[in-house]
């Protein structure tokens, strides 16, 4: 018979330095950062579970030499100290000699516990849940080599460990392959967006925003639906969100009404572009919300407002700087132009793209599918609930 999974917490199975920080703010100063030399893992740098040195910062090799005690080895756990406290990786082999950041905390685990497991284990949503709910501060949640080192965990043995994280590797693989084939669709889309709208864009009549659309400011509308406004799926129904989502407080008589066709901008739409809606339902009042005003095709300004040609060249003129970033000035927004091709052309342009695009969102969906497959998978294989039928343990052994 099986033994059943053993619950520890995550020091015990820490080699004997346990838990580590990065360097402290002395030890690494700001100056001491190069473009070339030993990568510097920050929060930033986790990505999907791993570690990307795609905006990563360096240091020289005599830095990185005097602070040995912070290097990273494969199967190293590398937890956030503060902001997002899910983005949790795990060291691959070609991360061996990288530098354990000052934002960050390093776990290196004894033989007991299989690293691939671990790294598994730690992107449970009940594992989320304890760290934000054992993190200190308030508005920006903290970790600790304390914290971190009472987190509990539950594993077999290691024989069962293996199997279970080589089976969910397998969808870690199909949602990186498929993640690696949205960005080159969309790359294609880019080019396709650069050669029909950028090139020609100086040639069509342009609009001020007042020309071509009302603002919206439609209140007292409790009893519809509550919607959100992403970066990434547009104006959506709050409930179509995973995750913690923060409901408002007290009454919703001051949110905006927003209609099919409408369009939503915020003061942070530098960063994603003007945000479509095909819903109707209720937004924050922190929200413009723009209704066309004249004929023209949605499909292609729901296109071109979130491109980079009109992020960069057009909205880049409404930004004002403040003291923790930038945002978009709204009164400068309207000053701007706005390109207007004629209606034919805003046809023949959207089709193309929207083929594009098509193919894109396929392609979104089925790695949703597959996280969704994954994560129901992880919440039985990772909790004991289901075990490793003992044929596909014994090879581990």
């Amino acid at each position: 018979m099986r033994s059943k999974p053993k619950r520890v917490l995550l020091g015990d199975v820490a080699m004997s330095k346990g838990v580590q920080t990065g360097p402290f703010g002395s030890q690494l100063k700001a100056e001491e950062y190069t473009h070339e030399g030993i990568p510097v893992v920050m929060p930033k740098d986790i990505k999907s579970g791993y570690l990307t040195e795609t905006s990563i910062a360096r240091i020289s090799t005599v830095k990185a030499n005097s602070l040995k005690k912070h290097t990273i080895t494969t199967g190293d756990i590398i937890f956030p100290r503060r902001g997002d406290l899910r983005r949790i990786g795990v060291a691959r082999d070609d991360n061996n000699g990288w530098i354990c950041g000052t934002g960050c905390l390093r776990a290196r685990l004894n033989s007991s516990i299989y690293s691939g497991f671990l790294h598994q284990y730690v992107q449970l949503e009940v594992v989320g849940r304890w760290l934000e709910r054992n993190a200190l501060g308030q508005t920006m949640l903290n970790l600790n080599t304390e914290i971190v080192s009472n987190l509990p965990i539950t594993f077999p043995l290691l024989p069962e460990q293996k199997a279970i994280a080589d089976l969910l590797a397998t969808w870690d693989e199909a949602i990186e392959k498929t993640e690696r084939l949205i960005q080159a669709k969309e790359r294609r889309l880019k080019g396709m967006m650069q050669r029909l709208i950028s090139k020609k864009c100086n040639l069509w009549l342009h609009l001020k925003p007042t020309k071509m659309f009302d603002t919206i400011t439609e209140k007292n509308c409790p009893d519809d639906e509550l919607l959100s406004v992403t970066q990434t799926r547009g104006v959506v129904p709050r409930s179509m969100l995973e995750g913690r989502v923060m409901s408002p407080e007290g009454t919703l008589d001051g949110y905006k009404r927003i209609m099919p066709g409408d369009f939503a901008i915020s003061l942070r739409s530098f960063q994603g572009g003007i945000e479509y809606s095909e819903y109707q339902g209720i937004i924050s009042p922190a929200y413009t919300v723009l209704r066309p005003k004249i004929e023209m095709n949605h499909d292609f300004y729901r296109l071109f407002f979130k491109s980079s040609i009109f992020i960069d060249k057009y909205l880049n003129l409404a930004v004002i700087g403040i003291r923790d970033g930038k945002q978009i000035s709204i009164p400068d927004f309207f000053s701007i132009s706005i390109p207007s091709p004629t209606l034919e052309e805003q046809r023949r342009i959207a089709e193309i793209l929207l083929s594009y695009q098509k193919e894109i969102d396929l392609l979104k969906q089925l790695a949703e599918k597959y996280k969704f497959q994954k994560r129901g998978l992880m919440q039985k294989m990772l909790t004991g609930i289901w075990r490793m039928a003992p044929d596909a343990v014994t090879r581990y052994e």
